[in-house]
């Protein structure tokens, strides 16, 4: 059985051979992979490591990890680099739609989303890797996320409640980048399409049920009903870290496929297979908070055995971290967690 196969099967929720596996790590366990496996490209470390999905894109969720210690993406919004006790992350410090009266806004414009390079990262692993593995194309930060990114969070927040018709132009604005680059990705033979934004926080969301509907659910509706017209063989999948149960049953409604990434802390892994199993998949669910980084082999192990158990039984499951592994995680623990689930994460 193939990479593809063997993630297709179980996004389909039918058993494959194994759980398949998928996972992506900040840029400095990159490094650290790709010297253990004496590898000059990513993906083609992914494959040695073991990685049925592979996953490229587009959008401002590629502007993470930019060069220099301060720096400006294509979307206009400033990043700095920070330093913490296992290695460093981003966080933006100018957002360019702070403090907008509207006028910012109606002059600003996303990249051009049929730029050559919004799908050159797609081609390449598809020219690659397309026959073998399962690809996915990234565009999560979609609506929400992107949004707060130019806009800034609290005046994004705010804005919903004080000003619906900026921020109504505002996702708009956003949205079109997402549906465009979609389409194309589309064209080019992507397996699934990852969109999402995060709105859940550790044990609640970030916003009400309620606002979620009146500005998000319409929004990736529409996006969705278009990928799948488009194509209807396409998987979705939606990324939300956090707590996010009130809405996964209207998620489903509007035809998400695929539900990341189920982090085990904010959400039991075994509870949301048991309530929506029946009608949507799952990819994730390794806790990237306490077992992974600071997991010993055999709790790494145990942790793969109970989401075999759980979340994976009957198939319907891609296994991997609950996020980008972060730079806290030994290359030791990555390692046993690819051979665990080889090992462990049979049908």
């Amino acid at each position: 059985m193939t990479s593809k196969e063997r993630v297709r099967i179980a996004l389909s929720r039918n058993v494959p051979d194994r759980i398949p596996m998928s996972a992506d790590f900040v840029p400095e366990v990159r490094k650290c992979l790709m010297n253990h496996f004496k590898a000059d490209d990513y993906y083609d470390m992914l494959v040695k490591l073991g990685c049925d999905m592979l996953v490229a894109g587009a959008g401002i969720g590629s502007s993470y990890y930019g060069k220099g210690d301060e720096y400006t993406c294509p979307w206009g919004c400033k990043w700095k680099y920070f330093r913490n006790d296992s290695g460093s992350y981003t966080e933006i410090i100018e957002h360019p739609l702070a403090n907008d009266d509207g006028s910012k806004l109606a002059a600003y414009h996303t990249p051009d989303p049929d730029a050559d390079d919004v799908v050159m990262p797609l081609k390449d692993i598809i020219s690659r890797y397309g026959k073998t593995h399962f690809i996915c194309g990234f565009l999560a930060c979609t609506i929400f996320e992107a949004s707060w990114y130019l806009h800034g969070l609290q005046d994004t927040i705010v804005d919903m409640m004080e000003r619906p018709d900026y921020v109504n132009a505002l996702f708009d604005k956003v949205m079109e980048f997402t549906r465009r680059a979609g389409l194309r990705f589309i064209d080019e033979g992507v397996d699934m399409i990852w969109l999402g934004d995060d709105v859940g926080m550790q044990h609640s969301m970030m916003m009400s049920p309620e606002t979620w509907r009146e500005f998000f659910k319409p929004r990736l509706k529409m996006l969705i009903n278009e990928f799948k017209s488009k194509n209807p063989n396409i998987l979705i999948a939606y990324h939300s870290c956090g707590y996010i149960i009130p809405i996964i049953n209207e998620l489903i409604e509007i035809g998400v496929d695929v539900l990341n990434p189920i982090q085990p802390q904010a959400m039991d892994p075994a509870v949301i297979k048991s309530t929506f199993g029946d009608r949507l998949s799952f990819w994730g669910a390794i806790d990237i908070q306490e077992t992974l980084p600071r997991g010993t082999v055999q709790q790494i192990r145990d942790e793969v055995q109970l989401r075999r158990n759980t979340i994976g039984e009957d198939g319907g499951y891609l296994m991997g971290p609950a996020h980008n592994v972060q730079a806290d995680t030994s290359v030791e623990n990555i390692l046993a967690l690819f051979t665990a689930a080889r090992e462990l994460a049979v049908y």
